[in-house]
């Protein structure tokens, strides 16, 4: 008895050392870089390369550290927020987000903020790579007109955001003022065919999404939380259709993700791939084979991936009618040979209608028009509003150059269906559709839902369409839905 207890605590014994002795192995072979000796000396000096969204500076490949010059200016500009609407942002370099910044870890950075002088406020940057009071805002304050200068050394390696942090400190970042800034290895990250730079941001405007003119910011609306626009880069399809990043199939790709805020946290995504590799949080700690990752306000990640197949990866926040309703979606365009042995598309399709015959509807039940007298509305007012409606409606199924999906959904341009209905596709919006049909030559059997949507809403949609696709042009009229759906 004695015996045996003697060699159960042996073996106890020596499983814990032998623990133990892989554990001190691990942790010595995956132990993150700290902070680098700050006594090292730098040789030469370089003025550093900035970039705008999406785009990321080139690979440093000097082997020594150096003193790094940033020149940064603050601008404050009307520009674009989405199709027609228009907002005053305050940025970093005249671009939201501002400048991509690429330096080492142990490079001693000497950075100049300049404050054009057509500027109304004060301005300075807190830069979270910064060890130092307000990283870097305290010494960067600076009226229009005016520059400041420090210097800083880059202690530790990561993917760091920057932001104004001038009172009130949440307005100056709402209206556009951040960035990020890469403190990568002395010998750099491993190399990749792309690196992308993607920030996600919220706008409060005095209106709602989509309505038309100059949008003044709403502090009440930001401190409740409640954004109107969740953007990728700064504006809604900054970085999607014509804009898209475009790479080819069998590349791989790095995104710098940043999440500028100021209220909510990202929960990043990119539909039709998975990360082969996340820097989490942005830092040195990596994981592996992810689908979402998050990305806090005022935090970052990198992700890594191939791609494998062509075709569209939408990049988006999961919290998913922020992508889809509010302007959180950017795109990648690969561009190749299609590749069987990894995906094949649709192999076959049959109706299935487990609940029965009847048409799903997206609605409550209830007609969603409550505007009797609303006024008809010119040409471009109904092309202003379908483009808004279509987005947020119709392009998930019917792409955003109305092309559809082949063998799944029509195509919407020039489509020999559409064009031949008396009704101009009023009834389908309202009825929705179901059953085999033939568009342009081509057959397609699937269920379009109805939706519910006031009579101005469903006439401004089919104008988007027949004039934006190809369909013959003219002006739909609320009136003639109106009277489509009184004879139903």
């Amino acid at each position: 008895m004695k015996t045996s207890l003697i060699r159960s605590t042996l073996t106890i014994l020596i499983i814990s050392l032998g623990s133990a002795a892989l554990w001190l192995s691990c942790s010595r072979s995956e132990k993150p870089a700290g902070p680098v000796d700050y006594e090292l000396a730098v040789q030469g000096e370089v003025l550093a390369e900035l970039t705008d969204a999406p785009f990321v500076p080139a690979r440093i490949n000097q082997k020594t550290n150096t003193k790094v010059i940033v020149n940064l200016e603050v601008i404050e500009q009307v520009m674009r927020l989405a199709d027609g609407v228009e907002y005053t942002f305050w940025t970093f370099g005249g671009k939201v987000p501002g400048k991509f910044i690429r330096v080492r870890q142990g490079d001693l950075v000497e950075f100049h903020l300049h404050n054009h002088p057509d500027n109304m406020l004060p301005h300075n940057i807190d830069l979270h790579a910064v060890t130092g009071p307000g990283g870097g805002a305290e010494a960067s304050l600076v009226a229009p007109g005016k520059s400041a200068q420090f210097s800083f050394r880059a202690l530790n390696q990561g993917l760091y955001v920057y932001h104004c942090a001038t009172a009130p400190v949440g307005m100056h970042i709402a209206n556009g003022m951040y960035g990020l800034i890469l403190v990568e290895p002395l010998e750099g990250l491993p190399p990749v065919d792309h690196e992308f730079y993607v920030m996600q941001s919220e706008f409060y405007t005095a209106g709602k999404f989509g309505e038309k003119g100059h949008q003044e910011f709403d502090m009440q609306k930001a401190l409740d939380e409640k954004p109107d626009y969740v953007v990728m880069n700064g504006a809604v399809g900054a970085s999607a259709g014509d804009n898209a990043m475009k790479v080819k199939v069998g590349e791989t790709v790095r995104l710098y993700l940043g999440n500028g805020g100021p209220n909510l946290v990202s929960s990043f995504h990119v539909i039709g791939e998975i990360f082969d590799k996340v820097y989490v949080e942005g830092g040195t700690l990596i994981n592996r084979d992810v689908q979402t990752t998050l990305v806090p306000a005022g935090g970052s990640a990198i992700v890594e991936f191939k791609c494998e197949v062509p075709g569209t990866l939408h990049l988006v926040d999961h919290s998913i009618f922020r992508a889809f309703n509010k302007g959180a979606l950017a795109q990648i365009k690969v561009a190749g040979d299609e590749n069987h042995q990894v995906y094949t598309g649709k192999e076959k399709e049959e109706v299935y209608l487990p609940e029965g015959s009847a048409i799903q509807r997206i609605s409550s039940g209830k007609q969603a028009d409550s505007e009797e007298s609303l006024p008809e509305k010119s040409l471009d007012e109904r092309l202003a509003a379908g483009k808004t409606l279509y987005n947020q409606n119709c392009m998930a199924c019917h792409m955003d150059h109305g092309n559809g999906i082949a063998g799944t959904f029509p195509p919407l341009v020039n489509s020999d269906f559409l064009q031949a209905r008396a009704d101009k596709g009023i009834g389908i919006i309202l009825k929705g559709l179901q059953g085999e049909i033939q568009v342009n030559g081509q057959k397609y059997n699937n269920i379009m839902p109805a939706v519910a949507l006031s009579d101005d809403q469903v006439a401004s949609i089919l104008t988007y369409i027949y004039n934006q696709f190809d369909n013959g042009g003219g002006l739909v009229k609320a009136s003639e839905v109106k009277d489509w759906r009184n004879k139903e």
